[in-house]
């Protein structure tokens, strides 16, 4: 499992550490990791053309001493200083003796279009709001340029601990992250900005609880269930789908899809889109009956291709089990008894649905996603599960807050959402947390999507398809 942390919790981790190490230790056991880093990116380091964006603080400290290692082995390296007063001075000096020279900003843009590699250490993870002035004129220039970028620790310009992005931020190809990753690394839209992520281990204790944790697959294969011997289709889990409608059966065709795939042992549909389900999936157990007559289930999924029909909803609010509301359900629920159950709960919304939720615009959702998905949480007193180009699942106890690392941008396709419903709904019929089961489904489903995608357009039944492939691929 991957695991990040904020800035406050690395801040005082550092500050343990160094107070049992020489001085200046620290920032050489990041410099020499971020120097390694910055020649196998390079190839050839001889020769070699580098420039390094200097701010006042460690962050561009880190960069002269990474600097003076690469012209101890033949680069070239100049260090653009954003504040020439302020700069790190052993650091400088280092730089200097190993033949390296400083320069202002205003000779910055010749250096930086001729260079082999920019080296972004403007600001480090205390930066907030944005980049000054100066610091945004250097980042154009390097937007522009044919070099490859590293930045250190995060590009400058966005949030650590939020993955925010306000104005102007440098954009990295490589980004040399020391210690631990910080949220911001690992959440849209700072994500983007990030580039291929390198964590250079430092030595620093870090507390058991993150902010953040991203599943790896041996993390997803301990939660998925496995049928025993003495296993049946009931024993395992039956998942109740109330979706559909006249005008949207294929949503309900698609719900049910997923949740066939998804670990349950039986599938029951209610619904008006009740002859196309089973006219697809025949070992459908369907009723007309309303889920409060449907039969026994362990999990409800409600509101795919819903419609205007609240009464279904309401029903599956009132059931003592756990129950996941995706699409036209999170608009037609209750907050109040969403509020009220005591059995978990499961929320799905992608960014447009959790702004109406919250009162907000859909772009504050996508600009800061790691504060609305709690924000979210704690408001329904429910797990949210946000989909989007980083998946978060936050839980309304608090805890650590988990972002999927699997997915594609082809994911981004009608009824897409409807199959990892179904998938989720599934695992939570089969026994898992709401927490668990909407990271799981998140992972599996990221991971159909890539399989069937493969770099080319997609459609949801192509990642419903896709899924025992998947979860194969996590449990091998």
């Amino acid at each position: 499992m991957r695991t990040a942390y904020s800035v406050e919790t690395v801040r005082g981790a550092e500050r343990e550490l160094m107070a049992r190490l020489p001085e200046g230790a620290l920032m050489q056991r990041a410099a020499a990791g971020l120097a390694a880093a910055c020649g196998q990116l390079m190839g050839r380091v001889y020769g070699s053309r580098v420039v390094l964006l200097v701010g006042s603080g460690d962050n561009g400290g880190d960069a002269l001493y990474a600097g003076a290692r690469l012209a101890r082995r033949g680069a070239g390296v100049a260090a653009v200083l954003l504040s020439p007063e302020r700069a790190h001075a052993g650091g400088l000096a280092a730089l200097r003796r190993a033949g390296g020279r400083a320069v202002r900003p205003g000779d910055a843009e010749e250096l930086i279009a001729a260079a082999d590699l920019v080296v972004d250490g403007i600001v480090g993870i205390g930066g907030k709001g944005g980049l000054r002035e100066a610091a945004v004129a250097l980042a154009s220039v390097v937007a522009d340029a044919r070099a490859a970028v590293v930045a250190v620790d995060l590009p400058s310009g966005v949030d650590a601990d939020t993955g925010e992005v306000r104005g102007a931020a440098i954009r990295a190809d490589l980004t040399v992250t020391f210690g631990t990753h910080k949220p911001g690394l690992l959440i849209d839209p700072a994500r983007e900005y990030a580039g291929s992520v390198r964590l250079v281990d430092i030595g620093l204790e870090l507390p058991v609880e993150a902010e953040l944790e991203a599943l790896q697959h041996a993390d997803v294969a301990a939660l998925l269930p496995v049928p025993a011997g003495g296993s049946d289709k009931y024993r395992r889990g039956v998942v109740g789908i109330a979706a559909g409608s006249a005008r949207y059966p294929g949503a309900a065709v698609l719900a049910v899809a997923g949740a066939l795939r998804g670990g349950a042992g039986a599938v029951r549909y209610v619904g008006p889109a009740a002859d196309a389900v089973i006219s697809r999936f025949p070992e459908t157990l369907v009723s007309d009956k309303g889920p409060r007559r449907a039969g026994r289930v362990q999990s409800w999924v409600v509101g795919p291709g819903a419609g205007d029909d609240a009464s279904a909803v309401g029903e599956v609010l009132g059931a003592d089990v756990p129950v996941l509301v995706d699409a036209d359900g999170l608009r037609l629920a209750d907050p109040d008894a969403v509020r009220r159950r005591t059995a978990p709960t499961l929320m799905t919304p992608h960014a447009g649905e959790a702004a109406a939720l919250l009162g907000v615009s859909r772009e504050e959702v996508e600009g800061a996603r790691l504060f609305f998905a709690r924000e979210l949480a704690g408001r329904y007193a429910a797990t949210v599960l946000l989909k989007g180009s980083t998946t978060l699942v936050a839980d309304a106890g608090g805890g650590a807050v988990r972002v999927n690392p699997t997915g594609t941008a082809w994911l981004a396709t009608a009824g897409s959402g409807d199959v990892l419903s179904g998938l989720a709904g599934s695992l939570l019929a089969a026994g898992l947390s709401a927490v668990d089961a909407g990271s799981a489904a998140a992972y599996l489903h990221g991971l159909a999507g890539r399989f069937a995608a493969d770099g080319a357009p997609v459609g949801a039944h192509d990642v419903a398809e896709a899924i025992p492939g998947a979860w194969r691929d996590v449990r091998g």
